[in-house]
């Protein structure tokens, strides 16, 4: 089994809690985030279509992941669900996807490794002040003592939410997931 193949019948599947049901609708917040492009964006500026994959963080392969993340649900399959939206970002854009973000709370140093390592044609988003989670009241985690984000993943048109998909399990089909949802409801 490579790096991003898991067997999701041994991982615990998250239920949903109803902490993402105010999301669909909203605006996005207007913060600034920095990116690992080296630009900084502000999602709430975001026109056309945007898809916004939020996770909790992604592994290193010099670095533990904490004790016991495979047990917590919805923790594993970070690389998973980056590497699907990878695969599929020519796809996504063929369906008038304009902009393609994952976000989480690791900073923009830590999310270029993973970036790089994993060959992502898109970049990836810093919250690691959680100024965007705090605004968009985001469903999180507390893990060794760190707030994290749970995964989502938001489908945005002109900086609103039409689509949110909570929890997303198995990660590694949420690329698929928008791809059919954007098939049938982006025109």
């Amino acid at each position: 089994m490579s790096l991003t193949e898991v067997d999701w019948s041994l991982i615990p599947a998250p239920s949903d809690d109803g902490r993402a049901d105010h999301l669909q609708g909203m605006a996005l917040a207007d913060v600034e985030l920095p990116s690992t492009d080296g630009s900084s964006v502000n999602p709430s500026q975001l026109r056309g279509w945007a898809v916004i994959y939020v996770y909790p963080m992604t592994g290193r392969p010099d670095r533990d992941l904490p004790e016991g993340w495979d047990d917590i649900p919805g923790a594993r399959g970070c690389t998973p669900q980056s590497c699907a939206f990878r695969d599929h970002h020519a796809e996504l854009q063929s369906h008038k996807v304009d902009h393609l973000f994952g976000l989480s709370v690791q900073d923009t140093a830590y999310q270029a490794e993973a970036a790089a390592r994993l060959h992502l044609p898109f970049p990836l988003l810093s919250d690691a002040k959680g100024v965007f989670g705090t605004a968009m009241k985001l469903p999180g985690m507390e893990v060794e003592g760190k707030a994290l984000h749970k995964r989502l993943t938001m489908i945005v048109r002109d900086g609103e939410i039409k689509k949110v998909f909570y929890p997303v399990f198995p990660p590694d089909s949420d690329a698929d997931n928008v791809i059919d949802w954007l098939r049938k409801n982006a025109g």
